[in-house]
């Protein structure tokens, strides 16, 4: 039987429940962050929970437990469920409002999947369809993913795995995923701004012999790119092989892309 959190109590997972009247049913108000962890350790721990309390104190909600009582539950979430590869999401909502608009004391929820990453993902790569979008508090990880279910349709309709956000002609970010270009001056650029900033991006910017570079970047130099690919947690480095139905670069996984998946495999211990 799987097992979940709700506000710091461990239950199975059927009986992890929130009422109607909480803010994230009623106005889809809250927040989450999701972690891996591999052989029960969590992968990059520190970096999700630093993003976890920056979206809580940006949507000015105060979770009822503290950073290191919140590791604590999460460690013996993970030891409870004897999942030692797994996909850990931690959700804190709006709270039960009274008048279904006002935020409450959040309700804490974790629970916890199964996590298997398909080594052959990188190698078969993706194709994204453009739309011009910006998203609310782009810096903070909401609940919010109105604007990607409802482009589902349009996704399939353009023989497209995701779409890629652009605001008037500037790229942004895909709605899981942060967004990574090779320029045909060899330059490695990622947007700077408006964007969620993944923890999975964090790392690649560290690796400064690459000379990544967080700049704008418009949807105009993806015609002469040389390569394009996505970064998350779940999909660490994925090629971008189509854009709008046209090649990026020779249409094939690309070299630095290649380079910064090995690295990543490499910090994240592998993968399953």
């Amino acid at each position: 039987m799987s097992h979940a959190i709700i506000n710091g109590a461990i239950v199975p997972e059927s009986e992890a429940k929130v009422l109607i009247s909480d803010l994230s049913i009623q106005r889809g108000y809250g927040i989450f962050d999701y972690f891996r962890a591999r052989a029960g350790e969590p992968v990059f721990l520190e970096d999700h929970l630093d993003r976890f309390y920056h979206s809580a104190t940006v949507m000015r909600l105060t979770p009822d437990v503290d950073r290191s009582r919140l590791k604590q539950l999460l460690k013996e979430l993970i030891e409870i469920n004897g999942a030692p590869h797994a996909g850990v999401r931690i959700t804190l909502t709006g709270g039960y409002s009274e008048n279904g608009y006002t935020p409450a004391t959040p309700n804490l929820l974790i629970t916890l999947a199964p996590y298997h990453y398909d080594p052959t993902s990188f190698d078969k790569g993706i194709q994204l369809v453009t739309n011009d979008f910006q998203r609310q508090l782009p810096e903070v990880k909401t609940i919010d993913y109105l604007q990607a279910i409802y482009l589902q349709p349009y996704i399939r309709e353009h023989h497209a795995d995701d779409v890629l956000y652009h605001q008037n002609g500037s790229i942004r970010e895909c709605p899981r995923a942060n967004f990574w270009a090779v320029t045909e001056n060899g330059d490695l650029i990622t947007p700077a701004d408006r964007i969620l900033k993944g923890v999975t991006r964090k790392k690649i910017l560290t690796m400064r012999d690459l000379r990544p570079q967080e700049a704008q970047l418009p949807l105009s130099a993806l015609v002469t790119a040389r390569e394009a690919f996505i970064t998350s947690t779940t999909k660490i480095v994925t090629p971008v092989l189509k854009i709008d139905g046209r090649p990026v670069g020779n249409g094939k996984p690309g070299p630095i892309a290649a380079e910064i998946y090995r690295r990543l495999i490499g910090m994240r211990g592998g993968h399953e």
